[in-house]
């Protein structure tokens, strides 16, 4: 039963949102980290608040089409996405830098940022799915 619930069509719509707010949150994350020099939090949080923002609107109406209105769905979906950034990139950033030993810091924490949005995009789909998004606050059906 939960199958159906997960692999549905919001979950190609979610990967579609996903592609477009990733080009824009990881365009503001590199070019912050590697061409401003900011450093890799700093970096990484402004790729979800910029890329997060579009996510937001695009997922509510487009992929789970979610009629609610309200400050607790923003605040639980602004809690998903601090919690899914936080769990990815801070299990990648170590993770990364033992796999990548004796390579320069850079290198791997550029690794590791693509390695945090992977995680990233698989725990934010069912954070946003079951918890922003979910049975709570759907209005839709």
């Amino acid at each position: 039963m939960m199958k159906g619930k997960v692999l549905d069509a919001s979950l190609i719509k979610f990967l579609v949102v996903g592609v477009l707010n990733t080009l824009v949150g990881t365009a503001v994350m590199f070019l912050l980290y590697n061409l401003a020099g900011c450093p890799y939090w700093p970096s990484v949080c402004a790729n979800y608040i910029c890329g997060g923002t579009l996510s937001y609107f695009l997922n509510k109406y487009f992929t789970f089409q979610n009629k609610e209105r309200s400050w607790a769905q923003v605040g639980r979906f602004v809690v998903t996405v601090a919690v899914c950034m936080f769990i990815a990139y801070g299990i990648a950033k170590p993770a990364v830098r033992w796999l990548l030993t004796g390579v320069g810091e850079k290198a791997q924490e550029n690794a590791a940022m693509v390695v945090g949005m992977g995680l990233y995009t698989v725990l934010n789909y069912f954070g946003q799915r079951f918890f922003a998004f979910g049975e709570k606050g759907e209005q839709k059906r």
